[in-house]
């Protein structure tokens, strides 16, 4: 197995990065290594999963002190799982489940129900109620986004497997009722072993009930007396505007299903937002590069820019350079998912023409004549000359 490479690394990232940095190394990374735009790569899958588990860790507070002090051995098992599926809506993984649960190490290492030794039925002196109703673990989906839909939102349709109660047997899974004939409704069995150390007493769930004490005398051949059946659902969620790439939505109960009557999971979905021809976005604020006339940034105009919103005028100061930035307040991202509306910059590039017509370059050899050295142009020819 391939040693595991520092976080940190991969995300690009310094060890003092702050909680913007590391979501911000993760969305261009994850734009950057999504597996739809490698198809080709039999790797990409992984990498984009490393990039994944690397966010995970450094952006979970406690999870990060735990990987500074001890590395990958102090997050083990913390992440996405490796099951992960990829391409938009049909992409799943388990979160990993409903948490850590001391009561099940002790049901493993003793048998089940309060499983006792040397001469004692259980332990804290009381009969089991068989076994803990248990959360069913979360579901991670990916969902693509066109650009535009990211920034004003959208509804999207989309189809999930989910496990809900059998309708037929309101998840019972059976008919008729009745006290289980083996553990006579306790849930549990007891067994004792002599041996030259003494008697040992051991108490189990009950194989035939798994610990509810009861049975059924007809099994629902619906769900085949699991209580749980798989339906196809169709659902429909409101993405608001100003989502990108990394954030999640939640859909509650639409995870995997509990276990002894415990609740579903939840469903996350996890948004991939697609690049935009000429808009750049750096979190709620939009770049957007103008190019200008050699004309237009010498005497300076009025240009017509557009935004997200539509297009507005802007005047562009004479002398404008290639680089140049100007900033239009409140036309970057309007973000109902955090509340905060972003600013947009205008960044100017100056594009020379690379074929004259005679007229053009007689004019341009006329202006040539008039001597345009800028300040930094008469420095730069000192300092050449000096060091001639």
């Amino acid at each position: 197995m391939a040693e595991k490479r520092d976080f940190y690394e991969v995300l690009g990232i310094s060890k003092d990065a702050t909680e913007a940095e590391i979501k911000s190394a993760f969305r261009k990374k994850a734009k950057e290594l999504h597996p739809d735009l490698h198809k080709d790569d039999p790797h990409a899958e992984d990498k984009f999963k490393e990039v994944q588990e690397a966010y995970s860790v450094l952006s979970d507070e406690n999870q990060r002190k735990m990987y500074d002090q001890y590395g990958h051995a102090g997050v083990a098992g913390h992440g996405p799982s490796t099951g992960a599926g990829f391409g938009g809506p049909g992409g799943f993984q388990d979160f990993g489940g409903a948490g850590f649960d001391f009561g099940d190490i002790f049901d493993s290492i003793f048998g089940g129900a309060g499983g006792g030794f040397g001469g004692f039925s259980d332990f804290g002196g009381g009969r089991s109620s068989g076994p803990r109703a248990t959360r069913g673990s979360d579901i991670l989906m990916r969902m693509n986004l066109t650009f535009e839909e990211a920034i004003f939102g959208t509804e999207k349709k989309f189809t999930v497997d989910v496990v809900e109660d059998c309708e037929h047997c309101h998840g019972n899974g059976g008919f008729e009722r009745e006290d289980c004939a083996t553990c006579k409704g306790r849930g549990t069995v007891t067994t004792q072993q002599r041996t030259i150390l003494g008697s040992f007493t051991s108490t189990t769930t009950c194989p035939d009930c798994h610990g509810t004490g009861h049975t059924y005398k007809r099994k629902c051949t619906d769900c085949n007396g699991k209580g749980k059946v798989k339906n196809n659902k169709k659902l429909t969620i409101n993405i608001p505007a100003g989502i990108n790439t990394g954030d999640r939505q939640r859909v509650s109960g639409k995870g995997n299903p509990g276990s002894n009557g415990g609740s579903n999971g939840d469903l996350y979905i996890e948004f991939i937002v697609d690049e935009h021809d000429y808009f750049v976005r750096d979190d709620d604020d939009i770049y957007l590069e103008v190019p200008l006339t050699i004309t237009e940034a010498i005497l300076g105009c009025k240009k017509e820019i557009p935004t997200l919103y539509g297009n507005v005028k802007l005047n562009v100061s004479a002398g404008t350079n290639s680089g140049d930035k100007e900033r239009i307040k409140g036309k970057g991202v309007d973000n109902e998912y955090r509340h905060h509306k972003g600013d947009m910059y205008v960044v100017f590039k100056v594009y020379t023409p690379q074929k004259l017509t005679r007229d053009q370059k007689k004019l341009i050899e006329e202006l040539e004549e008039t001597n345009l050295d800028t300040e930094e142009i008469t420095k730069f020819k000192k300092f050449t000359k000096e060091n001639d």
